[in-house]
């Protein structure tokens, strides 16, 4: 592997032992030092599969890995974990059935609006990361609201990723760069950092995906430049808190040398 490039591994979660005894933050998982993972991110794949592999409705998928996020976010924060990032719909995603990209979208407002106690009771800041400008008005107004409600909690971050695209929040900093007139001396990783949808959030130290793909598609392009990466068998409503166990002790057994 060249230096600069984010180190990948593919296996299935249920084969890796996985009997670790969950601990507070800073303190040792198992024989694993988990201090170190702040941020954990996770692209969630396999839905649709998951629903036609038990011949059930496309969107009921969606509803069963919806509720796999808050499992899996909430028992991330109890790990000690203080950013928890799903890309929930890209920006290729409006290409879908729009029976789907409906159902998403109110899947996205219930999160926010009826499910918004559920954030609150467990101490999680919501945050949606992505262009909004595409989501119909009351999904807009449902984001503020949930994001000025649950601003001052303190445990941990929801990051949710919705019409969110790599290349669609390079191009959308740029952009911003330029209108604000500022001169190419100027431009520094910094900047362009700050003007990025990510802006508030750290750079992620593990980035898994679900479903057996290999490609991040677009998943945090510019911030997940030295995450560490694992590629999951299993679909995203099948993911359990003993895989998210095991994914966490085999990030502690990893040497990050961001290409030293």
């Amino acid at each position: 592997m060249t230096a600069g490039t984010a180190s990948a591994t593919m296996w299935n979660a249920k084969t890796v032992d996985s009997n670790c005894q969950c601990a507070q933050s800073g303190v040792r998982f198992g024989r694993f030092d988990l201090a170190a993972l702040k941020h954990l991110a996770i692209i969630l794949d396999g839905n649709r599969r998951w629903a036609k592999g038990r011949s059930l409705p496309t969107l009921e998928g969606h509803r069963q890995g919806y509720e796999r996020v808050k499992e899996i976010g909430v028992a991330a924060l109890e790990r000690g974990v203080e950013h928890f990032t799903v890309y929930a719909f890209s920006t290729e995603n409006w290409g879908r059935a729009s029976e789907e990209v409906d159902y998403l979208m109110e899947l996205l407002e219930h999160a926010l609006t009826a499910d918004i106690e559920f954030f609150i009771h467990h101490g999680a800041r919501l945050n949606i990361v992505g262009d909004r400008q595409d989501l119909r008005k009351s999904a807009r107004d449902a984001a503020t609201l949930a994001e000025e409600r649950t601003a001052h909690l303190e445990r941990g971050q929801f990051n949710l990723c919705i019409n969110y695209g790599g290349r669609a929040e390079l191009l959308a900093g740029v952009q911003a760069l330029l209108a604000q007139g500022l001169a190419p001396e100027e431009l520094t990783e910094e900047v362009m950092s700050a003007a990025l949808w990510t802006a508030s959030m750290p750079e992620p130290e593990l980035i898994i995906r679900t479903s057996g793909e290999h490609r991040l598609s677009g998943f945090l392009t510019w911030s997940g430049v030295y995450s560490e990466l694992l590629f999951l068998d299993c679909f995203w409503p099948d993911f359990t808190i003993d895989d998210l166990d095991a994914c966490l002790a085999e990030y502690a057994r990893r040497q990050r040398r961001f290409g030293q």
